[in-house]
């Protein structure tokens, strides 16, 4: 009887064992439940400062991981304001002066339209998946909920801005409850949360994400997901640069 229950239990770890995802693919099931091969959302932007705040609303488009596009709908001053990414190409569409603008990769780190994202978080030019090797670092809890603790470090000649990341994933449905953006000096620089899990297309997600920089108290911005589509029909003719003036 004992022979038994000890070859059974050595069956059960060894099957546990190979059942065990790695760091990858854990990163994989996220970014394929937060993307999905296309999607369609309507947010609000809302940019927090200690003695201001500023609301912007959006739609974006994305298919697969080289096609996103952001359309501004309010405030006005902004209304019509486009940002493309095509590949490895960041274009952004100016209606004051109807001219598309295509943005270097230095400008990637520069603040994305006054808010605490940078252009890179926005059209994510660097890929969570392709660009970075993945060390699953142990377990921790977020907001009451057991995570994956996942380091990411670029690899080399990949096009990223970040020194490392750490990232929180919950264990249950594969959620971002937690990114963390360190320089090449190892300084922790900005904090990324997501609160609020709610269903969006039969799928459960943070609705509302705050992205907090380290160095400058009272100020963060929100973007809070009033509805998200995945898996619809976007045509590639929809992610060009003529295109831009047409979406709003």
């Amino acid at each position: 009887m004992k022979k038994a229950l000890l070859l059974l239990s050595v069956v059960t770890f060894s099957f546990t064992l190979s059942a065990q995802l790695t760091a990858r693919e854990i990163v994989q099931k996220s970014e394929d439940k937060l993307r999905g091969k296309s999607n369609k959302s309507e947010l609000e932007i809302r940019i927090v400062r200690p003695t201001w705040q500023r609301t912007m609303v959006a739609k974006s488009w994305a298919k697969g991981t080289e096609k996103s596009m952001i359309l501004i709908l309010s405030p006005a001053r902004d209304k019509g304001t486009v940002f493309l990414k095509r590949d490895k190409e960041i274009w952004n569409y100016v209606p004051t002066v109807e001219r598309n603008i295509k943005l270097p990769p230095s400008m990637m780190m520069q603040s994305w339209m006054g808010t605490d994202f940078n252009n890179d978080d926005l059209v994510r030019e660097s890929s969570m998946v392709e660009d970075y090797t993945h060390k699953l670092l142990g377990e921790s809890t977020i907001q009451g909920t057991a995570c994956y603790k996942i380091e990411f470090t670029p690899k080399p000649e990949a096009p990223v801005v970040w020194g490392r990341l750490v990232c929180y994933i919950s264990k249950d449905e594969f959620l971002q409850l937690r990114v963390e953006f360190y320089d090449e000096d190892d300084v922790l620089i900005n904090v990324l949360e997501g609160f609020d899990v709610k269903e969006m297309d039969g799928r459960k997600l943070p609705s509302r994400m705050r992205m907090t920089p380290q160095d400058k108290e009272g100020h963060y911005t929100e973007m809070v997901y009033h509805s998200i589509a995945f898996n619809i029909a976007i045509d590639d003719a929809f992610f060009t640069t003529q295109n831009m003036k047409r979406v709003h």
